[in-house]
């Protein structure tokens, strides 16, 4: 089988802008081979067993040099391995992607190109900066700011560029920042001209710093600005303190841990970062098997004879089906059981299953979930209630109190991480945290458990403690901390509401 090359643009770091077709790419490539400013979030989309190359490039540290990268994807392809080459922004704007196909041209390797959303468009968007204006400007011009350092002499045309009226956006230019300024202003650009420096751009760190020619360079020092970092300079750069919005959203700045399932923090992650928080994933619990699927499997075969099915969690309803189909039955074995569901999310994961639950109750925990249940259920009458092997007992003790015949089959575990994710640990070491969030008990002791009782309380004291419901509140107050945040529904869009709306500008 013969190989094949994909040059892919990843876009310039939110990885929302990916496009469909590199997306679709990265599901299918053998071998992915990425660069620095490709996000690593996107390699999550790989497919399992996909070899993952990372060949990223700094100023000054050079994992692999660009030889060495034209090497590895063209023996990678003669291998007969599909290789998606993730380079960030746009393959063939500064990103090198010349080269590369060059280099495949030449061994006669097929490829193809698959543009992406470049930064020099995209981050000046992000800082509310329209490259193009009717009113300010109909020509732009993108500049490396960062040369070739072998070459003997500069090829970009300053005298040109200095009488140049349009917007002009330098890519790579921190090192070169004063010196690109310096030469465009020799070359007759008003030292007035407004400038901005845009670092991180399209990512939940990106900073704006805004200027003229003539100071901008000792602004983005001031500030601190480190690569990579792009240069607008023209009369848009202005519009930056009128448009900007990617830096104006309500959660801006605040850095957020979600302690869910990794399967689970998916939800919440999206409401929070929506909202401008950086995302910290701290997973507390890893879902596995029950020690023992006797119970399960023996309800299996009688399905039949259960009045209600109950379901307290949308993990529950997924490991049920999943033995449910791996024994061999369908969703027909449920005869004319009646389903109950304790929450909206778990109710929709049995829509997912074309199945609708026959009561959802109007609060989402087990006592709410018995009341409205007991009216319901003829005393003697059996009901399944497919659960976590770990959970409180008020629900089928209180069904049982009614005369109701309870069967518990434990579908599932909760099992406890090990270790804190190390692009988290530096975060909560150094107490770099605006927000902490809980969605179950078990994320609170587990939690406790791995940072350790004494740096859990030290956090939540200088962090906005968020709790989905009052169970879980109980459970931080067991540490000695009182949630901040907690909502009106236990469901994960109204803990993301209630949190985007503690900080709120009318409510500091």
């Amino acid at each position: 089988m013969r190989g094949k090359v994909y040059l892919v643009g990843a876009g310039p770091g939110d990885p929302g802008l990916i496009t469909v077709k590199a997306l679709k790419l990265l599901a299918q490539a053998e071998v992915i081979v990425y660069d620095q400013l490709a996000s690593p979030e996107l390699l999550k989309h790989a497919r399992p067993g996909a070899e993952i190359l990372y060949v990223g490039k700094k100023a000054g540290a050079h994992t692999l040099p660009q030889g060495g990268i034209n090497q590895l994807l063209v023996a990678k392809a003669k291998a007969g391995l599909t290789v998606v080459r993730l380079k960030g922004g746009d393959p063939f704007v500064f990103g090198r992607g010349g080269e590369e196909a060059e280099a495949l041209a030449a061994a006669g390797v097929p490829f193809e190109v698959v543009p992406g959303v470049t930064s020099a468009v995209a981050v000046p968007a992000y800082a509310g900066i329209p490259v193009t204006h009717r009113d300010y400007t109909t020509l732009v011009t993108f500049i490396t700011g960062h040369e070739d350092p072998s070459k003997e002499a500069s090829t970009i045309p300053w005298d040109n560029l200095g009488q140049n009226p349009g917007t002009l956006v330098f890519l790579m230019g921190v090192k070169n920042l004063a010196e690109n300024c310096r030469r465009l202003v020799a070359a007759g650009r008003a030292p007035d001209t407004p400038a901005a420096v845009i670092q991180s751009g399209t990512l939940p760190e990106q900073r704006t710093v805004t200027g003229t020619l003539a100071d901008i360079a000792a602004a983005a020092e001031a500030a601190g600005i480190q690569p990579p970092a792009i240069l607008v300079v023209g009369a848009v750069a202005a519009l930056h303190h009128r448009l900007a919005w990617w830096e104006k959203r309500p959660l801006w700045g605040k850095i957020a841990v979600v302690t869910r399932t990794r399967e689970q923090a998916s939800a919440l992650v999206e409401f929070l970062s929506a909202a401008g928080a950086r995302c910290l994933e701290v997973p507390t619990l890893e879902i596995a098997p029950p020690d023992d699927f006797a119970p399960l499997d023996a309800a299996l075969r009688r399905l039949s004879d259960y009045a209600w099915i109950i379901f307290t969690s949308a993990n529950g309803v997924s490991t049920f089906f999943q033995r449910l189909f791996e024994k061999g039955y369908d969703v027909r074995a449920l005869g004319g059981a009646k389903l109950a569901a304790i929450g909206p999310a778990t109710a929709q994961a049995l829509r997912d299953r074309g199945l609708v639950a026959d009561v959802v109750p109007a609060r989402f925990q087990a006592e709410d979930l018995a009341a409205a249940l007991l009216p319901r259920i003829a005393p003697g009458s059996r009901v399944l209630l497919a659960r976590a092997q770990q959970a409180r007992e008020v629900l089928p003790e209180t069904l049982a109190q009614g005369g109701v015949r309870v069967e518990v089959a434990p579908v599932y575990q909760i099992k406890k991480p090990e270790s804190i994710p190390e692009e988290a640990r530096p975060f909560i070491d150094s107490r770099q945290i605006d927000i902490l969030t809980f969605a179950s008990s078990a994320t609170v002791h587990n939690f406790a458990a791995l940072v350790g009782r004494e740096r859990f309380q030290e956090l939540a004291r200088q962090a906005v403690v968020a709790a989905i419901g009052p169970i879980t509140a109980a459970s931080l107050k067991e540490y000695g901390i009182t949630p901040a945040v907690q909502p009106e529904d236990f469901t994960i869009p109204a803990l993301a509401a209630a949190i985007e709306d503690f900080f709120a500008p009318d409510k500091q």
